[in-house]
């Protein structure tokens, strides 16, 4: 049997846990992360509760002195523990405000984390490369919240769903401006003539944890607009996540591309981490 945390309560995964007004599903009223352990050891966790509490404080969320990255790590590395995957484990922290309506709901500060043990392949490379194309029917805003990794999920949802109806690996959204934001569940970089771009978050994209790594390890990146017609003419492309740090991209609406530079970057920059 696996287990969930409930505000720090240890409950079977498999039993009702959150009420029907949760505003979190009701409205999307929260956001989340998704967090990597390896070897008992939260991997980028100042990146990640950075982004966290900077989310809950964009939110206007109110946030009890007890809730603290210290109290989040003990409450995870427990639960991993407790789920016999503290070695290798995909970590889901979720936060929503309350019960009730739009108006007439409490405020309380919830969260759930969840976590599941991940396969060993998760720290390489991928060897084949991603197949990856444009969603189109979605187009992100860009604006103060586009960057958090809200409970309100349905561009991605449906992005990926495009991609797994067409046999895709991942599906890349679009901005209001028809440019490109990111993909379902990654950061997009190109590489052209050895410099790398990454789309800015004004843009849109999620403030990515990997993506913030990546950004502080590797100066010159630049952060700039990238149009479809730039990815097609780029070199190389990658994606990035906290979960599988790179991965490099083989297709792109039907053209392919190498991998070369991404197999060094990664090497340098990611393999580390899960050390």
């Amino acid at each position: 049997m696996s287990f969930i945390s409930l505000d720090g309560r240890m409950l079977p995964a498999d039993e009702p846990a959150l009420r029907v007004d949760n505003r979190g599903y009701r409205y999307g009223d929260g956001l989340f992360e998704t967090i990597k352990v390896c070897h008992e050891r939260i991997l980028l966790a100042p990146l990640h509760f950075d982004r966290f509490f900077s989310g809950l404080r964009l939110l206007e969320m109110n946030i009890p002195p007890y809730l603290t990255p210290h109290k989040l790590s003990e409450d995870i590395l427990q639960l991993c523990a407790h789920n016999k995957c503290a070695g290798l484990a995909r970590v889901r922290l979720s936060v929503f405000r309350g019960h009730g309506g739009i108006y007439d709901g409490d405020d309380q500060l919830h969260y759930v984390i969840e976590s599941s043990g991940l396969a060993d392949t998760i720290n390489r490379l991928n060897e084949s490369g991603l197949v990856t194309g444009v969603y189109p029917e979605a187009q992100k805003s860009c604006d103060l919240f586009s960057g958090l990794k809200s409970a309100n999920y349905l561009p991605y949802t449906m992005g990926a769903l495009y991609a797994k109806q067409r046999q895709w690996n991942d599906s890349f959204i679009l901005n209001t401006e028809g440019r490109v934001a990111d993909a379902t569940i990654a950061n997009v970089f190109i590489i052209k003539e050895g410099r790398l771009s990454t789309p800015p978050l004004s843009e849109g994209p999620v403030d990515g944890v990997m993506r913030r790594h990546l950004l502080t390890v590797l100066p010159g990146i630049a952060e700039r607009p990238l149009n479809i017609d730039e990815i097609m003419e780029a070199d190389e492309i990658f994606l990035t996540n906290a979960i599988s740090g790179i991965k490099w991209v083989r297709e792109f609406q039907g053209k392919a591309f190498r991998g070369e530079q991404t197999a060094i970057i990664y090497h340098e920059h990611v393999k580390a981490i899960w050390k």
